[in-house]
Order: C-alpha cells, then structure tokens, then sequence
C-alpha cells in the first residue's frame, strides 16, 4: 500500500530542504512541490494570515510514521501541518514504483 503525506511549509527553501532530506532518507520516493498558498488560521487566539508552501510526499503505509516524525523535526514551525492519505487505487505500475522506487539508488 502506499500513502500521500500532505505539509504545509514556511517557504520553498524550507519546503525543498526538507523535501530533499525525506528523498534522501528513503523515506518518500517522490515530494511535489506545490505553488503558495494563502493561508488563514487561528494561532494562539489570534487570526493570522500568511503565505505559506504546501508538498506532497509520496511514499509507502510502512513508512508513513517514520516520514511524519522526520518532517516534523526538521520543520521551523512548532505545530506542522502534517497529515496522511492512504491511497487505494493508482495506476498501472505507479505503486510498485512508490514502493520500490524509493529504495532504488
């Protein structure tokens, strides 16, 4: 099985830096990069406003804890934005390639 994990970053720097690392890990096979994005929230009783830079970490179900932690202890923010979507279908060949793929060098 695989799963998308879905992050939120402060900007692409960070989004790249970490992104790298988790490749690098073998902990994701593939990370997009997303454009920014406008984002509100409730911040310590406060509504804030900011621009901040969403990816997507392809990976397998095995590995998604282990992904979790790891972005989170790279990231600058105290409370990330990490979440994770198991994936049931993919195409042809696609989910043998997330699996795989990430151990391949």
């Amino acid at each position: 099985m695989i799963a998308t994990v879905y992050a939120v970053f402060a900007d692409s720097d960070e989004a790249e830096r970490i992104g790298l690392a988790m490749i690098e890990a073998g902990l994701a096979a593939c990370v997009n990069i997303l454009a920014p994005c406008r984002s509100i929230y409730r911040w310590q009783g406060a509504i804030e406003r900011g621009e901040e830079v969403p990816a997507l970490f392809k990976t397998a179900t095995d590995k998604v804890d282990a992904l979790i932690l790891e972005i989170a202890r790279l990231h600058s923010y105290d409370v990330p934005a990490i979440t994770a979507w198991p994936i049931t279908q993919a195409g042809p060949g696609y989910a043998e390639w997330v699996v795989s793929g990430q151990v391949l060098r």
